[in-house]
């Protein structure tokens, strides 16, 4: 038989998705669920919903309390955490390159490095250097990896999964999906493996 499975939604931008990234494997190989990966990116969805920036900038005291949150729980999981100096940072040439590393295998430890880039060491990561710099350190050919990214065809896979996201009624991230079943934020991950085992 094979092994239960959680689609994993996820945003460079975001700082709950920072956490599950840094965690998920860890937490799905102890309950023996594999993680499909599903980069994909906020901006549209909020648009969709009339929000024209993340709602931690639109309600500054939401904003407040999730920094502080975040802090805590990098605390908690032993994470390094330096908030950016702006957010939200701008994931796309991350998600696209992620869309490749989910095909050839490689997309956990690259969207690792480029949360702890985003998170901890306050880098840009919207800036080409900086993921071909990350791929190189991964051993990956990065000009290469570049350019597939931002092949027309990789463009659309990208903008064809930000709006399945939307249509199977995503607003956030990180979302798992255990087939019908959503579950949203980062505390909701243990949920989901247990669902998926179930299931």
């Amino acid at each position: 038989m094979s092994r239960p499975v959680v689609e994993f939604w996820f945003e460079f931008a975001s700082t709950y998705s920072y956490l599950s990234v840094m965690r998920i494997e860890r937490a799905a190989a102890a309950a023996d669920v594999d993680i499909e990966w599903k980069p994909f990116l906020l901006g549209p969805v909020f648009l969709a919903l009339g929000w024209n920036d993340s709602p931690f900038n639109i309600y500054p005291p939401k904003g407040r309390y999730m920094w502080r949150d975040l802090e805590r729980l990098a605390e908690k999981e032993g994470l390094p955490f330096r908030r950016p100096s702006r957010f939200p940072r701008n994931g796309l040439l991350a998600a696209r390159v992620a869309l490749v590393g989910v095909e050839e295998g490689w997309v956990a430890p690259f969207a690792r490095a480029v949360m702890t880039a985003n998170f901890a060491e306050d880098r840009e990561i919207g800036e080409e250097a900086v993921i071909v710099e990350i791929l190189g350190t991964l051993g990956l050919p990065g000009a290469e990896v570049i350019t597939r990214a931002q092949a027309d065809a990789n463009k659309l896979a990208l903008r064809c999964q930000t709006e399945r996201a939307a249509e199977l009624g995503l607003f956030g991230a990180p979302s798992f999906r255990v087939g019908e079943e959503l579950f949203w934020g980062n505390d909701r991950l243990e949920d989901a493996l247990a669902w998926a085992r179930r299931a």
